[in-house]
């Protein structure tokens, strides 16, 4: 199933035969990756039958335009769509005052319309050549020597490795685990919005400017935070609500928010940005739920199914993470891939890719844990007159956009690969994460 081809370097190395499900960014970044580096990705496969323009503001990074742009796709495509505001304001709850400024790129690189994103991604996935298959449910998968899945329309695939990337409800992640892992509420739920602002309130003074330009500001208050963004010259509006939450609703991005409820909340906000809630007719309520660490993301027979994404590490939104790392993992298996030397070794490559990536996921879900936190507590003893360090109240990711994952997985390859070697020896595999 697999031949020989050779490095930029002319080393002979084994060329893998993939599947990726999940046709998500996260799926779309694994078969870019791995084609970039001489792979053959078989299908990309999704249960739905076509997109829709899904979702509202995502942030990438340039930690994952880098390496996007070494796989031959041009980044320049999603920078141009992305928010162009030099500058985000992070202001008080309830009267708009700036507590800091922030260079946009330091908060989560570039914005843009999730559905507009995945459009571009979608678009390089075909221009390699990629076969896209939509309609194709996976239901069944087998973990074995020569791994397999099998559609719903009954027809069964083989590939060398199976990557699911098929986000938070994924199919493959109770074989990866050997249980049913359940969704955990954080305690907190988001409204959310996106839509065309009407000529009259680009022109209402208090909202209007919002509108005017492309612009994000953040309101912080007591458990409780709204992130505006404004796309395409003021052409598109978006605001989250992110608010604490107990309720028992699915997780889901569609289910309909409460506007009376958002109003109630929002109703002693900045006026500027109350103004646009109260003017929204409708919006989505989404209970942020999250998943444990996970204590492996592959398959414990033959070790040639892996996780990637949110199937294994979903992220908070205040993280503006979670499509730069998937793209980040997608670097690192294809890498890893390319380190070993025949199919046999395959276990080698999937076992040191979750040992590559785990400490650096976990450290950026942490990141947006550390700052939804700082956001809801700062202004909780708040005096009239005190003055707000802007330290407590800015992003922090700076330290996330230079590193280079295919660099790093490349330079830590030996040691890594050693002890997975070792591991998989002795028929015990450390876990990733011991609490379950």
């Amino acid at each position: 199933m697999s031949n020989t081809t050779s490095t930029s370097q002319g080393t002979p190395r084994r060329r893998f035969t993939a599947i990726v499900v999940g046709a998500g960014l996260g799926g779309c970044a694994a078969a870019l990756a791995l084609h970039a580096h001489g792979h053959q990705v078989l299908a990309v496969l999704d249960k739905v039958r076509e997109f829709g323009r899904l979702g509202d503001s995502l942030g990438l990074g340039e930690n994952a335009f880098k390496l996007l742009a070494r796989w031959g796709c041009d980044v320049d495509e999603v920078k141009a769509i992305g928010n162009q505001a030099p500058s985000m304001q992070i202001r008080r709850w309830w009267d708009g005052k700036v507590l800091a400024v922030q260079e946009l790129m330091d908060m989560a690189g570039y914005i843009g319309h999730r559905g507009d994103y995945h459009e571009i991604f979608l678009k390089w996935v075909k221009q390699k050549g990629i076969p896209i298959r939509m309609g194709a449910e996976v239901v069944a998968y087998d973990d074995s020597a020569n791994p397999s899945l099998t559609l719903k329309s009954g027809e069964k695939m083989h590939a060398d490795i199976i990557v699911a990337s098929d986000g938070i409800k994924s199919l493959a992640r109770p074989l990866v685990l050997g249980m049913r892992d359940d969704p955990v509420n954080s305690g907190y739920a988001c409204f959310r919005a996106f839509f065309k602002p009407s000529a009259d309130l680009k022109s209402n003074p208090l909202c209007g400017p919002l509108m005017a330009r492309d612009s994000v500001n953040i309101w912080i208050g007591p458990d409780m935070h709204v992130v505006q963004n404004t796309l395409r010259n003021g052409d598109e509006f978006n605001w989250i609500l992110t608010h604490k939450d107990d309720g028992d609703v699915p997780e889901s991005w569609f289910q309909p928010g409460d506007m009376d409820e958002v109003r109630r909340l929002a109703a002693d906000i900045d006026p500027t940005i109350r103004e646009a809630i109260n003017a929204t007719d409708s919006c989505l309520d989404w209970k942020i739920c999250y998943r444990k660490p996970l204590p492996t993301w592959v398959s414990p027979g033959a070790h040639r199914i892996a996780l990637l994404g949110d199937s294994c590490h979903a992220h908070l939104p205040t993280s503006a993470q979670g499509a730069s790392q998937a793209t980040e993992s997608a670097g690192v298996l294809a890498t890893c891939l390319d380190l070993v030397a025949s199919t046999d070794e395959i276990p080698v490559a999937t076992r040191a890719y979750e040992k590559l990536r785990f400490p650096r996921v976990r450290a950026s879900q942490t990141n947006g844990e550390d700052l939804r936190d700082r956001w809801h507590n700062v202004l909780k003893e708040f005096n009239a007159g005190q003055e707000i360090d802007p330290e407590m109240c800015k992003i922090k990711n700076r330290w996330l956009y230079a590193y280079d994952a295919e660099k790093d997985a490349r330079e830590r390859w030996n040691e890594v690969s050693e002890q997975v070697r070792k591991e998989l020896a002795q028929g015990q595999i450390t876990p990733l994460f011991s609490k379950l």
